[in-house]
């Protein structure tokens, strides 16, 4: 398989993007600018084959390949955050709990 420097950059600047966006949704996950972009390239390869897997189509323009690439990118860091623990949901749901009982 063959990228041009275009292509590499392409991609690059939608995984940037993605990454960035999905940081911004998921708060909390801490892997700065270099790791938006590795997280937004692999949840590009993500969204873009869970997707159509899934038979949900956004569009064809690069719009859609951003938010494909964001919806992947969103999976992988909220999957992360189940594997890493932390500060997460489960921390917030476990003192919510403890209040309760």
């Amino acid at each position: 398989m063959f990228l041009s420097s275009e292509s590499l950059l392409i991609i690059l600047l939608v995984g940037l993007v993605a990454g960035w966006l999905a940081g911004q949704i998921v708060h909390g996950t801490g892997f700065g600018p270099i790791g938006d972009l590795i997280i937004g390239v692999a949840g590009a390869f993500i969204g873009g084959w869970l997707l159509p897997q899934l038979n949900v189509h956004v569009g064809s323009a690069a719009i859609s390949a951003v938010i494909d690439a964001t919806i992947g990118a969103l999976m992988l860091l909220l999957i992360l955050r189940l594997v890493r623990g932390g500060n997460g949901w489960r921390a917030r749901l476990g003192r919510s709990w403890n209040r309760h009982w």
